[in-house]
């Protein structure tokens, strides 16, 4: 097992690689391409001070070089290991020990690393409070509807789930925002961000006071989640619970299962002991694509709820043609997703001993 992990680790090194190789290589072929005259903005300027920026660009990003040598240069500042450079940029030595560095954002003029490290967690956020939700509903809307079979519970659940999953994102987002923020309608709930501005002054957990009650920075924080978190994962869950029925049907009348209940198990150990745990295979492949295709779902509700997380910031890189920004808020996503693929395959040896990597 262990030689097993240190092959995955060492084959995520060569995929990162080829990711991001694809990635500047669009941006370098786009109209433009990454040069310092789609950075400069005002038309208004004069010619000198034009001339003066696109040198400043120049120098400090490499840009006026062509375009493998300024992936190589973004290459060995990322890495760990590489060449140093001195404060004119010019390459010195070659050390095992220089460090990593994501650079500096063309947009914002600052490090890209506290920029991810504003906004990372943020993403992080919605997707870990997003997937327990969505594996919690599947599950048990599925196992019921497979020990139900036929039933009008079923049947309900089948054409809900499939309504679900057919309803785009975007559509969802608009409809949420439209019935349960508007001030017209409901206005349930707030119509962006993650937290209010009150709440950095509130204690944690919610309380009385002699003005009433007092939500707290936790219950406020739930209350902002709610509505991006229903965006993102009802279409998770609704095919998942399809799924998690079709699965645990297939091994409902198994030879293991009718086993089971000659030696006298109850109808609810048979489920949850026996075919419940044979049936978490299809799901834990499942949950590999999960992860990157919740990244990608924040990316569009990032943006529909106002949240400044790394959906919003990868719009807003791609619009500015930021190649820093870009290539780290892709290298980032990559690994996210061979570190999810890298778990599914643990998964596999805890819930199926007859699975193994030796």
């Amino acid at each position: 097992m262990l030689t097993y992990l240190l092959r995955r680790i060492l084959l995520m090194i060569p995929t990162l690689l080829g990711i991001t190789v694809v990635v500047f290589t669009v941006m370098a072929m786009s109209p433009g391409g990454i040069s310092a005259q789609t950075l400069v903005g005002g038309m208004d300027m004069k010619p000198e001070e034009r001339q003066a920026l696109f040198n400043y660009y120049n120098k400090r990003y490499g840009l006026d070089k062509p375009p493998v040598l300024q992936y190589l240069r973004w290459l060995n500042n990322v890495s760990p290991l590489g060449f140093k450079s001195d404060e004119q940029g010019q390459y010195t030595e070659f050390s095992f020990s220089k460090g990593m560095d994501l650079g500096t954002s063309f947009q914002y003029g600052r490090p890209v690393a506290d920029i991810l490290a504003e906004r990372l967690p943020i993403t992080l956020l919605l997707n870990l409070v997003t997937l327990p939700i969505t594996y919690l509903v599947a599950i048990k809307v599925g196992m019921l509807a497979a020990t139900k079979r036929g039933s009008a519970f079923d049947v309900g659940t089948g054409v809900s789930m499939l309504a679900l999953w057919s309803i785009p994102t975007m559509l969802a987002g608009v409809l949420l925002l439209g019935f349960f923020a508007n001030i017209q309608h409901l206005q349930w709930f707030p119509t962006a961000g993650i937290g209010s501005r009150e709440a950095q002054d509130m204690p944690f957990l919610p309380y009385f006071s002699e003005t009433g009650f007092v939500r707290g920075f936790l219950l406020d924080r739930i209350w902002h989640l709610v509505l991006p978190v229903i965006c993102l994962s009802y279409g998770g869950f609704a095919a998942l619970a399809k799924l998690t029925r079709t699965s645990i049907l297939e091994n409902l009348n198994a030879d293991y299962a009718r086993t089971a209940r000659a030696k006298g198990l109850s109808e609810n150990d048979v489920l949850w002991r026996h075919v419940f745990r044979n049936s978490l295979l299809p799901l834990i492949t499942i949950s590999a694509g999960l992860l990157p295709s919740l990244l990608a779902g924040s990316l569009i509700v990032e943006n529909i709820f106002s949240i400044n997380g790394m959906g919003q910031l990868a719009v807003e890189a791609v619009k500015g043609r930021d190649r820093e920004l870009v290539l780290s808020i892709t290298w980032i996503s990559g690994f996210l997703t061979l570190v999810g693929y890298l778990l599914a395959d643990f998964c596999y040896t805890l819930a199926d001993p007859r699975v193994t990597y030796d």
